[in-house]
């Protein structure tokens, strides 16, 4: 069990660094949409809409990786302050509005992706690009989401039971939380 959940952790890691990678595509495009519209005088029509597409996908692809370095947004006023063993059992407890949310993901992403993949949907702009390869990524990345959570789900709970968790297999471990009295005050 542990070397699939090592496996679900270091692809959604390694799609992860490789999405990093779109960033630099997109600047490219929009900087090449940039120099044709003020420079030549006539701006592509494919730039802007191929660098919106593949945001689309650098969007939701890292979601799985994002998940595995613990990069989502917390309420850090709370959240922050708890041990690692108050934040596993934060986490399991609001574990079903995780699934619940990624159920819905994976369910309205495979009907999105599949209407559009049997009408081969292509947009309203003069270029025409294709959407079903961006649509086909919204189910795919749910699929792989919802696993780094079983992930997380298998993590938190060795935390409350004080096993060791660690990151290759598991991804970021919580980071020790504040406590009040812990603040020093520097003059």
């Amino acid at each position: 069990m542990r070397k699939v959940a090592r496996a679900v952790t270091q692809l959604n890691l390694f799609i992860g660094r490789w999405a990093s990678l779109a960033i630099f595509i997109i600047f490219a495009l929009l900087l090449a949409d940039v120099v044709m519209r003020y420079m030549v005088g006539r701006p592509a029509i494919w730039t802007a809409e191929l660098a919106t597409l593949i945001f689309g996908v650098y969007a939701i692809i890292a979601g799985g990786s994002l998940l595995a370095q613990r990069g989502h947004v917390n309420v850090d006023i709370f959240y922050g302050r708890l041990s690692p063993r108050r934040k596993a059992l934060v986490d399991i407890v609001t574990w079903p509005l995780f699934l619940l949310f990624v159920f819905v993901l994976l369910w309205q992403g495979y009907d999105m992706a599949s209407e559009s993949i049997a009408d081969m949907e292509r947009s309203n702009s003069v270029w025409k690009a294709p959407l079903w390869p961006t649509k086909t990524f919204i189910p795919i990345a749910a699929f792989l989401l919802f696993l780094q959570g079983l992930v997380r789900l298998w993590s938190d709970i060795r935390v409350l039971r004080g096993l060791p968790v660690d990151e290759e297999t598991f991804g970021v471990p919580a980071p020790l939380g504040h406590d009040a009295t812990e603040v020093t005050h520097e003059r």
